[in-house]
C-alpha cells in the first residue's frame, strides 16, 4: 500500500529559475496585462466590415493578431455572430475535415502538494479519499478502457506530489503501452498516451519524451497574475506563475514538440483569458515556429469541499462560453480544440458545430473507477463533477447521426507528423487528407470490435460517404486505401497512412 511521504516544497530542486529567465525579454514575460486590457477597451465597438475582413483572414488559416481577436470578442450583433459561427465551422472543416477525435481521461492519483481553491484534490481537503494507482491497478484500468470500451488514445492525469513524480510517470506510461486485451475482433491496446501533468524541468521532460508520449498538456488556469496568485496560495509549487507559464518552452527544449495549452474559465474575465491563450500561441509560434497542438477551455465545475467555485464572480454563461469557443477557433485556426465531459451533453452537441475537434467519452475521473464503476460517482475521490457520463458507444452514435466520423487515429505521432511538420500540414489542409484515410480505417476497426448494433448502422452510413469522398478526392491513393480497408474488414488491425 502506498503511503504519503512527508511533504516538502523543495523549490531549489524542483523549480529552476534559470529555465525561466533565459526566455524573458528585458525581465518581462509574454503576457502584457496592461496591453491586453488596453486592446480590449479599444475595440469595444467593432465595425462590421472590419469583422468580415478578420473572418476572411481566419479562413485562410492565419493566426489572428491581438487587435483582431479583441475585436471579435466584442461582437454583439446577431448577424455578425452567426457569420462568426459559420466561419468557425468552415475553418474547422478546412483544417480537420468532419472528424472528431475521441479519447478518455485516466486519473492515476489524487494526492497533491498544491492547495488550489477551486480543486477537489487540493492539499487541505481533508475529506478527500486519496489513492495512487499501482502498476497492477493501472493494467486493470487499461484492460477496461482498451478491451471493453475500445479507446485507443488516453490523456493520463497526474497530480503534483512525490508519489506521482517523474519516475512514477515513466513507469505508468510504459505499463499502459504494454497492455494487450482480446476484443470481439482483435486485440485492444492504447496506441497513444497524452499527458496532463505539472510543469516539469527540462531533465524531467526529456525522460517523458523518451517514453513516447503524444501531447504534453499543462493549463495556465488563469493568465491574470493577481487572480493566479490568489487562487494558488503561497508556499506551493503552483503559486509560481512563470514556472507554469514557461513549461511549454521547456518542453520544446526537451524535444516534446506537441504541446497543449488551456485556461480554466471562471477564474477571471473570460475575454482576458482568451487573449492570454492567443498571446501564448503567438509566443510559441514566434519563438519555436510551432503553435499549440491543442487548446482546452474547461469551465469551473462543482468540486468536493471547494467553495471558491460558488463564490467566483467570473462564472461564464452558456452564451459567452459558446462565443469564446468560436473566437478561439477563429484566432488560432490550426489548433485542435478540446471540449470535455465537464460540460453536459447538450452543450457538447452545440460545441461540435462551433469548431471542436476532440472530445472525451465514457469518462470516469474517480481513481480506479473504470475497472470499479461503483466508485465513479463518489465525490470524495474526484477532482470535480462530470456533466456528461454517456458511454463511448452512445457518443459515437450521436456524432454519426450528426454527420461526423469518430477518429481513433494515432498515426501522425508514429509517422513523425508532429511539431512544425504537422503545423505546416494543418495550415495547408493536407493533414486532413491523411487523417481522413486513417479515420476511416480506425473507425472500421472500432465498429467491428466494439459498436452496438444501432451505432454500427449509423457508423456504416457515415463510412459509405467518407469512402466515396476518398474515391473522388484522392484517386491516386484510393487503390492502396481500398486494399487496407478490406484487410481491416478481414481482421487486420492498426494499418495506417
Amino acid at each position: 500500500m502506498l503511503t504519503e511521504p512527508d511533504q516538502r516544497n523543495d523549490f531549489q530542486s524542483r523549480i529552476r529559475e534559470e529555465e525561466i529567465e533565459k526566455y524573458l525579454v528585458d525581465g518581462k514575460d509574454f503576457i502584457p496585462e496592461g496591453e491586453i486590457e488596453e486592446k480590449l477597451a479599444t475595440h469595444r465597438h467593432p465595425d462590421s466590415q472590419h469583422v468580415r475582413d478578420i473572418l476572411a483572414k481566419s479562413l485562410s488559416i492565419k493566426t489572428l493578431d491581438p487587435d483582431e481577436t479583441a475585436t471579435l470578442l466584442h461582437v454583439s450583433d446577431p448577424e455578425l455572430l452567426t457569420e462568426m459561427q459559420e466561419t468557425a465551422l468552415k475553418v474547422k472543416k478546412k483544417v480537420y475535415d468532419n472528424r472528431i477525435v475521441t479519447f478518455a481521461p485516466l486519473y492515476l492519483g489524487n494526492y497533491c502538494v498544491n492547495n488550489c481553491l477551486y480543486c477537489g484534490f487540493r492539499r487541505d481537503n481533508r475529506g478527500a479519499k486519496r489513492h495512487v494507482l499501482s502498476l497492477d491497478e493501472i493494467r486493470e484500468e487499461v484492460r477496461t478502457l482498451a478491451g471493453e470500451i475500445g479507446h485507443k488514445r488516453l490523456i493520463v492525469v497526474y497530480g503534483e506530489h512525490p508519489l506521482t513524480n517523474i519516475d512514477y510517470m515513466t513507469k505508468s506510461i510504459r505499463t499502459i503501452y504494454e497492455v494487450r486485451e482480446k476484443t470481439r475482433g482483435g486485440v485492444g491496446c492504447i496506441r497513444r498516451v497524452n499527458v496532463n501533468a505539472p510543469p516539469l524541468n527540462v531533465d524531467e521532460l526529456k525522460r517523458l519524451a523518451a517514453v513516447g508520449i503524444g501531447t504534453y498538456q499543462v493549463f495556465q488556469e488563469t493568465y491574470h497574475k493577481k487572480t493566479y496568485d490568489y487562487v494558488h496560495p503561497q508556499g506551493t509549487y503552483k503559486n509560481h506563475y512563470r514556472w507554469r507559464l514557461y513549461c511549454m518552452h521547456r518542453a520544446q527544449e526537451a524535444g516534446i514538440d506537441d504541446v497543449g495549452i488551456g485556461a480554466l474559465f471562471g477564474l477571471y474575465d473570460w475575454r482576458f483569458e482568451v487573449m492570454g491563450l492567443l498571446y501564448h500561441a503567438w509566443e510559441l509560434e514566434n519563438r519555436f515556429g510551432i503553435g499549440p497542438h491543442t487548446v482546452s477551455f474547461p469551465r469551473l465545475e462543482p468540486a468536493f469541499h471547494a467553495p471558491y467555485i460558488q463564490d467566483s464572480p467570473y462564472r461564464v454563461s452558456d452564451e459567452d462560453f459558446k462565443k469564446l469557443m468560436v473566437v478561439i477557433r477563429l484566432s488560432i485556426p490550426y489548433t485542435g480544440m478540446i471540449i470535455t465531459a465537464r460540460e453536459n451533453a447538450a452543450m457538447r452537441r452545440e460545441a461540435i458545430s462551433l469548431g471542436i475537434t476532440q472530445t472525451d467519452a465514457s469518462s470516469r475521473i474517480g481513481i480506479g473507477s473504470y475497472s470499479h464503476p461503483e466508485s465513479a460517482q463518489q465525490e470524495d475521490n474526484q477532482q470535480f463533477i462530470l456533466g456528461d457520463t454517456r458511454s463511448l458507444d452512445e457518443v459515437i452514435r450521436e456524432y454519426a447521426q450528426m454527420g461526423y466520423i469518430s477518429s481513433f487515429c494515432t498515426a501522425g505521432y508514429r509517422c513523425g507528423r508532429t511539431g512544425k511538420c504537422i503545423m505546416d500540414l494543418l495550415r495547408s489542409g493536407q493533414e486532413g487528407k491523411f487523417c481522413k484515410l486513417n479515420a476511416v480505417l480506425t473507425f472500421r476497426e472500432w465498429l467491428d470490435d466494439f459498436a452496438g448494433e444501432e451505432t454500427k448502422l449509423a457508423g456504416e452510413k457515415i463510412l459509405c460517404g467518407e469512402i466515396e469522398e476518398i474515391r473522388r478526392q484522392m484517386p491516386k491513393v484510393f487503390p492502396r486505401f481500398e486494399e487496407y480497408y478490406e484487410r481491416v474488414r478481414k481482421g487486420e488491425r492498426d494499418l495506417y497512412f
